[in-house]
């Protein structure tokens, strides 16, 4: 049921869950996922972790601590539903700007809706790019966060190279990310939650079974905690540390641009 993990040298850019893909195919296979996925993501969040990615995503924006500042603004990353930018830009006393950027059209839509409902709009801009590639000037950002979305970038390094890029000198990188389980007993429970009951719960909410399938097995595929920090770290950031939440289920990592 399991399989291994990639190591901190690469190898998800051409991991598809657990089957090999062709260099360049990757993406586009993830994003017919979240073209297919989008309505209904969010509460597929809430199925697929018991509630807890809510969370484990106000700890990281308690983590961040976004400056209460129209001059505070931060990218968020693979954010196509707003869940992590609303939360920031709540937490700054709706100070704070954040553009939301997302490959995928579908997500970015359902963002973009949901902010112009909680009368956000004026605070966030919601932007289609690559996560590889990012259309921003060198030192754009006080902060870079991607929340359960660099397993699906398929060259992580490059992203993460990106994400260094677009910092101001100073700048914080925070990843929220399921992780490996270091928990005897838990982890087991997990996988059998994982492959047994997910897939079949986004065939009855979703009337697809496969993007599942497929976001359970990326999970299993994506780098440790120590793996991931290394990538981090190898890409420039200082300080760089992480936190385990739920026994490892889920890990927030957090380096500098010093």
């Amino acid at each position: 049921m399991t399989e291994r993990r990639t190591s901190a040298e690469g190898g998800m850019e051409t991991s598809y869950g657990f089957r090999q893909v062709a260099e360049g195919e990757k993406q586009v296979l993830v994003n017919d996922v979240f073209h297919k996925v989008a309505k209904r993501y969010d509460i597929m969040n809430d199925i697929m972790s018991a509630g807890l990615h809510r969370a484990w995503k106000d700890a990281a924006v308690a983590s961040l601590n976004p400056r209460r500042s129209p001059d505070y603004h931060v990218l968020d990353v693979a954010g196509g539903t707003g869940d992590i930018a609303f939360r920031i830009v709540e937490a700054s006393g709706r100070q704070a700007r954040a553009t939301v950027l997302d490959i995928n059209g579908s997500m970015l839509a359902v963002g973009a809706d949901r902010a112009a409902k909680k009368g956000l709009s004026a605070n966030l801009e919601f932007v289609e790019a690559n996560a590889e590639d990012l259309p921003f000037d060198d030192g754009s950002f006080d902060a870079y966060t991607i929340a359960f979305g660099i397993r699906n970038v398929p060259r992580i390094p490059v992203a993460l190279a990106e994400a260094h890029r677009v910092l101001k000198r100073g700048g914080r990188l925070l990843v929220l990310e399921f992780s490996e389980v270091e928990m005897p007993l838990l982890d087991r429970f997990y996988d059998t939650w994982s492959f047994k009951a997910i897939p079949q719960f986004g065939r009855m909410i979703t009337g697809e079974a496969e993007p599942y399938q497929y976001l359970v097995e990326s999970i299993r595929k994506f780098p440790n905690q120590e793996d991931f920090a290394a990538m981090i770290r190898d890409a420039g950031f200082s300080r760089v540390t992480y936190t385990n939440y739920t026994g490892g289920i889920a890990a927030l990592h957090s380096g500098w641009k010093l």
